[in-house]
């Protein structure tokens, strides 16, 4: 099962605003998609947040664009920033990315976002959200959401 960004955040509004305010703190994360022989690849990457979807920019020809074009699972991962302090956590989504080939909605990206053209446009189906932290400088927390499950909470010291 997969969704968008538009229904994680109706069914977890909390949890998608802490990510959306992760991948916001930092322009550049990381990517992981699938090479040919199935190894993984991973790569710097721009994000958005733009009606209701998580969208993933690649410039053309791109490795990780074909390798999406083979296989569209990615893992993508929020830009930890400097140093330890990891505020608001550590932010991980995998899921698959669909490229989108519709010139009336890659009309609508270019108007908010205007990336060099032309470029590769992939629209997310998340398959899992988690975000780890640290409570009270005690308990490493791990939140993780799955479509049509609530967020499960799990807590180590």
């Amino acid at each position: 099962m997969a969704s968008n960004w538009a229904a994680f955040t109706t069914a977890e509004p909390a949890l998608a605003k802490t990510v959306e305010e992760r991948f916001a703190a930092f322009s550049h994360h990381v990517v992981a998609t699938l090479r040919k022989d199935g190894s993984p690849r991973t790569t710097g990457l721009e994000v958005r947040f733009l009606n209701g979807e998580l969208w993933l920019g690649m410039m053309p020809g791109s490795l990780k664009a074909l390798d999406l074009r083979r296989d569209p699972r990615f893992a993508l991962q929020a830009n930890p920033g400097p140093g330890t302090g990891m505020g608001g956590g550590d932010v991980r989504i995998s899921g698959r990315a669909i490229e989108v080939e519709d010139a009336a909605t890659k009309a609508a990206y270019v108007k908010e976002v205007e990336p060099p053209q032309p470029f590769h446009l992939f629209r997310t189906e998340l398959t899992e959200v988690v975000r780890t932290y640290v409570e009270d400088d005690t308990y490493l927390v791990v939140e993780i959401w799955k479509p049509g499950e609530p967020v499960r909470t799990l807590k180590r010291t």
